[in-house]
Formats: structure tokens, sequence, C-alpha cells
């Protein structure tokens, strides 16, 4: 019986290792890693510098401007073009270490079938994104620091981006909403706003007491809240659609100052009511 020694010397393995210039590949693997330290370096130097520098020009841009275009116009494209600017260095990045490591990035990119590849893929819905960014921006319908409500979702705008817009919600959630599925915007920081405070009564509450008191805080708070931008109105009684009474008060404010003052002088309604026994619901706020 032939021992493992002899049948491998007999029948002895391809030598591999000669097909190779391990001493070029080697120097080639260090030069490309050296390559892609100092391009990430580079690119890195390259986004502090032109971030700090994208930030000097808006500021300076806006002790210029300040009186001719608000602050929230100038930190929409502020953001924006930050954006803007994380794509391009992003893009940069990628192609540089795709062309160190030998791939032909221009030829992909020039091939239709790629190209036809990336448009099945999702490229459609990123140009889509990009045009209505575009008009969202051109028609001034949102700026970064409004209250809006995009989508169902309310909330204070954070950034305005060529893909996405990002909403900060009531309860701090960050939402990114896609441009493209974008098909209302209720901006409230535009115009005046209507605090709608609603007061749930009972049939017996005496009506013509109760308005006397809420005329009567009127008269005596309206004038230390300088975001009233007219005198309250008092509605009266209104029927709900869960079969209850309310007595509404309306008043106009400022954009932004609605809550406040609905909250405020909602607790001042409930305080003189209660003290001067006026008969309430059990639950007696509801909000409009």
């Amino acid at each position: 019986m032939k021992t493992f020694n002899q049948l491998t010397s007999q029948h002895s393995l391809p030598n591999i290792s000669k097909y190779f210039d391990w001493d070029k590949i080697l120097d080639s693997i260090v030069k490309n890693t050296v390559l892609i330290i100092t391009v990430i370096i580079f690119i890195f130097i390259v986004n502090k510098v032109g971030k700090a520098a994208i930030h000097q020009l808006f500021k300076r841009y806006r002790n210029r401007y300040s009186q001719t275009v608000t602050e929230k116009r100038i930190l929409t494209f502020q953001t924006l073009s930050l954006n803007v600017f994380s794509y391009v260095i992003w893009f940069l990045l990628f192609y540089w270490i795709l062309s160190i490591i030998g791939i032909p990035v221009g030829t992909l990119v020039a091939s239709a079938g790629i190209f036809s590849l990336a448009i099945g893929l999702g490229a459609q819905g990123f140009v889509t994104d990009i045009v209505s960014g575009f008009f969202i921006l051109l028609e001034k319908q949102i700026e970064v620091g409004e209250y809006v409500n995009i989508n169902n979702i309310k909330g204070t705008v954070s950034a305005v981006g060529l893909r996405t817009t990002q909403v900060i919600g009531d309860d701090g959630t960050l939402n990114f909403i896609p441009n493209r599925s974008i098909q209302t915007i209720a901006n409230m920081s535009r115009n005046n706003m209507v605090a709608a405070i609603q007061i749930l009564i009972t049939p017996e509450t005496d009506i013509n007491k109760a308005t006397s008191l809420i005329e009567e805080v009127n008269n005596e708070q309206v004038k230390n809240y300088p975001d009233i931008v007219s005198n309250p109105t008092i509605v009266g009684v209104v029927s709900l659609p869960n079969n209850q009474l309310a007595i509404q008060i309306n008043m106009t404010t400022k954009n932004g100052a609605q809550y406040h003052i609905q909250h405020d002088f909602l607790a001042l309604y409930l305080e003189l009511l209660r003290r001067n026994g006026i008969k309430l619901a059990a639950s007696p706020v509801n909000y409009k």
C-alpha cells in the first residue's frame, strides 16, 4: 500500500502561486489603502472647511440683508445649502474610492443598462423628490422654523432638503417626509390664528351669568396679552356633535401664540366660573 506522501509526490497539486506576483499585489494593496485613507482625510477636511464657509457666508448675508429677508428664509436656504454640499461630498468620496480600487465608475454611469436599472430601482422617485422640493422652495410654501401640518403631521420645520422635509412633531419626534409624498401643506405661521375655547356646560347652567363672568375676564386680562390682535368674541352656546353644549370664545392672535393664550384664558375662565358657583359639565374643557 502506498503512503500518502508517495501518492502526493506522484500526483502533485499544481503550484498556483507561480501565477501571481505576490509582491506586486501586496504593494498595490498598500498603495490603495494609503490612497483611500488620504482621500478620506481630505474629504473630512473639505467637509469641515466647506460647512464652516457656508455658515460664515450666511452669517454675513444675514447681517447685510436682515432688514429685507426674513430669518426663516435665510435658515431655509442655509440648511438647503448644507444638504446639497453633503450630497456632493459623499458623491466625491464614493467616486474616488471606487476609482482607486479599479472600478470603472464612468463606464458604469454611461452604460445604458445600468442607467435603466437605476431608473427602475428608484431614480424616478429621487427626481420627483428634487422637483417637488424645488417648487416648495420657489413658491415659499414653508420655511425653517414655521409651524405646519404636512400629511397630518403637525410640528415645526427643521430643514427643507432636496429629497426630504424634516418636521419636529409636538412630542419631539423628528419626521422625515419625502417631498414627493407631500400632498397638502397647512402653514400655520403666516397669518393670524384663532384660539377657540369651548367650555362644556349643562342645560342647568346660568348662561347669562357665565357670559358676564367671561366678559369680565376678557376686560381685565386682554390688555396683558399683546399677542391678542382683536377683542375676543363670545360666540355663545354651541351644540357639539356628541350632543353636549358649550360656551365658545374665539380670540384672534398672532401666529404661534394661540396655544398659550388658549391655555391661560381657559384657566382664568374656569377659576372665575367655579368661584361664582356656575354649574359646568363633569369635563368642562373641549379644544377646537
